[in-house]
């Protein structure tokens, strides 16, 4: 495991085979799988669970109770609000075990993307950049970059600015849309939005 500069509280366990980046801070009562990969300046709350070979990328911020299953990836400056859940196996069954990794659906959470509290995403999945997903969504299906999700199952309410101000299609300039609060320009079209570098 490499762990220097790392905060690990002492009743974290850590498996063997782990990569946690300079910065991170793990809390109370956490489980980190074997082969988990953990970027720097992370933050993993407490009673969180972080299965084999699951990926996560730098800034992230993971908080308390929330279980992270093998083949869950999360890209740089992901928030996971408390007791999120994923899945892994699309169509589970006690006496027919899935538990291998011929079964295990990729389900990627891209950059800047928040999750909220109690959320549920179904695996197999992606979720897009800088997307909301709110308190309590059950997601299954694909979630566009910069859009708002809410309900079960969730459906898109509205657009979201990367500084995570809600986006106002209403204020129009020269077919482009700018946020109020930072002043970066959108361009929207048909069901999805793409941010004007």
């Amino acid at each position: 495991m490499r762990k220097e500069k790392v905060f690990i509280h002492k009743s974290a366990f850590i498996d063997n085979n782990v990569l946690i980046g300079r910065g991170t801070k793990i809390w109370h009562f956490s489980h980190i799988m074997e082969g988990a990969v953990i970027g720097t300046n992370c933050k993993i709350g407490q009673n969180v669970f972080i299965g084999k070979g699951v990926i996560i990328g730098n800034n992230v911020k993971v908080q308390n109770n929330v279980s992270l299953y093998t083949g869950v990836v999360l890209e740089d400056d992901v928030f996971c609000g408390p007791s999120v859940v994923f899945t892994n196996i699309k169509y589970p069954r006690s006496a027919y075990p899935r538990n291998s990794d011929e079964f295990y659906l990729k389900t990627i959470v891209k950059k800047g993307a928040t999750i909220g509290a109690n959320a549920t995403i179904i695996c197999g999945i992606t979720l897009g950049r800088y997307c909301f997903i709110g308190a309590g969504a059950v997601v299954t299906k694909d979630v566009s970059d910069f859009s708002m999700v809410f309900g079960v199952p969730a459906v898109v309410k509205g657009w979201i600015c990367e500084c995570g101000e809600k986006l106002n299609f209403k204020r129009k300039r020269k077919g482009k849309f700018s946020c109020l609060k930072c002043k970066r320009e959108y361009l929207k079209h048909k069901k999805e939005i793409r941010e004007i570098k």
